[in-house]
Formats: C-alpha cells, sequence, structure tokens
C-alpha cells in the first residue's frame, strides 16, 4: 500500500529493547509527586465491565464531580469511558468541568462485525452525548495484510463523526511483531485517527513500553510529514504510578513536552487514580497509604 511505502520503519536489530532500558533508568528521575499529579490529569477513567450497572456509572461519575472539590491541589481526570449504552448516564450524571464523555465503539472489543454497524454505532454514541469515541482497528485484515481495508474502515467511522476525537486502538499485542505495530499506526493516523491506543484491555499482552516506543516514533514521523500532532493512549494494566511515569517518560524522550498534556497523552485506567493517589500520599506521609477514592 503506496501509503505505508512513505514511511521507513526506523528499528534495527536491538534497539528497542536497549530504548526500553533506557526508558526505565530514566524514568525513576521522572518519579516524583508533580509528574504523579500530572499523569493523573491524564487518565480516561474507565469502566468496560459487561456487569456494569447505570448506578455503578452514575457513582462513577459523582466521584469525578466531587473530586476537585475534595482535591483543590489535583486537576481532575481527563475523560469518563464507557461502553455506548452508558453514554446517556454519564452525559445526565456528569456536572464536573472540562471532562470528555468517551465511549468505545464500533464492535469493541473484537471489531469483528460489519462497517455499516460500526458506523451506525458509532453515530449513535455521538449522538448521545460522546465526545470522543475509542474504536479498534480490523485486527485480521491487518494481520492478512489487507491494509487498505483496514484503512477504509477506520475513515469511514471518521468521516462519520467529523470533528469529535477518534481513538484508534490497535491491540498493539495481537499484532505479532513492532513492524506490524508500525504499520496499524500509520495507517490509523493517515486515515484520521486523532489518537493511537496500545490495546483494549481485554487480550494479553496489553500495553507495553515496546508498543509505546513503535507507535511514539510513528507519531514523530507522521508530525513530520504532515505538521499534525497525533495523540498517544497507553491502555490496559497500566495500574501504578511507576507504569503510568514510565509512559510519560516515552513521550517526553521522543515526542516532547508539547505532547505532555491530556490533548495529546491520555492513559486508559480503571485502577490507576486510586493508586497514583495512594502513592503520592505515601510519599508525602512517608507511609504506606491505600486510598480508594473512585
Amino acid at each position: 500500500m503506496k501509503i505505508l511505502e512513505n514511511y521507513k520503519y526506523p528499528f534495527s536489530g536491538n534497539q528497542i529493547e536497549q530504548k526500553i532500558i533506557e526508558i526505565k533508568e530514566k524514568s525513576k528521575s521522572n518519579y516524583t509527586v508533580e509528574n504523579l499529579k500530572k499523569a493523573f490529569s491524564f487518565i480516561d477513567l474507565t469502566s468496560l465491565n459487561s456487569t456494569d450497572k447505570v448506578s455503578e456509572i452514575e457513582a462513577m461519575c459523582q466521584k469525578v464531580n466531587t473530586f476537585s472539590k475534595d482535591n483543590p491541589d489535583f486537576t481532575n481526570v481527563a475523560a469518563i469511558c464507557v461502553y455506548p449504552s452508558m453514554v446517556e448516564t454519564v452525559k445526565k450524571t456528569l456536572t464536573a468541568k472540562n471532562i470528555e464523555i468517551a465511549a468505545v465503539s464500533a464492535g469493541f472489543p473484537s471489531a469483528q462485525t460489519f462497517i455499516e454497524i460500526k458506523k451506525l454505532e458509532s453515530e449513535i454514541a455521538i449522538k448521545k452525548g460522546a465526545d470522543e469515541l475509542d474504536i479498534v482497528i480490523s485486527i485480521g485484515e491487518l494481520l492478512s495484510g489487507n491494509y487498505q481495508k483496514v484503512y477504509d474502515e477506520i475513515k469511514i467511522v471518521k468521516d462519520a463523526i467529523g470533528t469529535h476525537h477518534l481513538k484508534v486502538i490497535l491491540e498493539s499485542g495481537a499484532l505479532e511483531n513492532p513492524e506490524n505495530i508500525w504499520k496499524a499506526s500509520i495507517l490509523a493516523m493517515e486515515a484520521g485517527a486523532d489518537f493511537i491506543k496500545t490495546s483494549t484491555g481485554k487480550l494479553q499482552p496489553a500495553a507495553t513500553l515496546e508498543a509505546a516506543i513503535v507507535m511514539s516514533e510513528a507519531i514523530k514521523a507522521f508530525n513530520i510529514k504532515h505538521n499534525k500532532k497525533i495523540g498517544f493512549k497507553p491502555a490496559g494494566g497500566v495500574s501504578t504510578g511507576h507504569q503510568a511515569i514510565e509512559y510519560y517518560t516515552v513521550m517526553k524522550e521522543t515526542l516532547g513536552n508539547d505532547w505532555l498534556n491530556s490533548k495529546l497523552f491520555r492513559i486508559g485506567a480503571s485502577s490507576l487514580a486510586n493508586n497514583i493517589l495512594s502513592e503520592i500520599s505515601s510519599i508525602e506521609s512517608g507511609i504506606d497509604v491505600k486510598i480508594k477514592y473512585f
């Protein structure tokens, strides 16, 4: 596919493994209260369980509503991410300002449905109040080399939702090798993705530093070619402040400080918010503290 021919895969040998070692080392000095608070503000607070109840999503929203009052020295989470059927619940319950409503869509998490359904579900989610959508690429098509179909489906969904943000999930752990992660990243961005995201959290491995390094380099290459900044979202298994700071370090080292904001960097998580609050409290008090706010 010609689009892919315009981007040269930038890694060889053990370069990625070496970069992972460097990131882990540099993240140690980035593990500070200030940076943990920044990481907290990048969180897409997520509930994507088959057992989700309206009452549970309402309770999560109410916690977000009261968070800034209870924690005035923190910036609130960036978004609440739910299944499409819960978008109206979030829309009705969320009163906190500057919090985006994100919905998974387009046959999440497998994407194994008709493109007409993917388009329609995405349109309905936006109509019900979603600001952003998280969709999964057609993984089997990419692994089969059907790159044009992968591109076309993403573009159809993006065209259907217009200026609303589209986060495209690569399911990087299922893509077999870093070069496929690179190809999926380029296809998604060229098709209109506003963010590229590692994983659904439903398959293992989920987010990895290997995937983050490849995806951030792809974002850098896309920005050089188009002068357009695309966001990055690690998701799936990012549960501790130490892990969050490792991904923060990938962004800082590869893309620079311009990407260290919630417009271009999100972390998809369910338990991370409480764990960051706990880690900050433990650092400041010198005592092991477990906080369960959300």
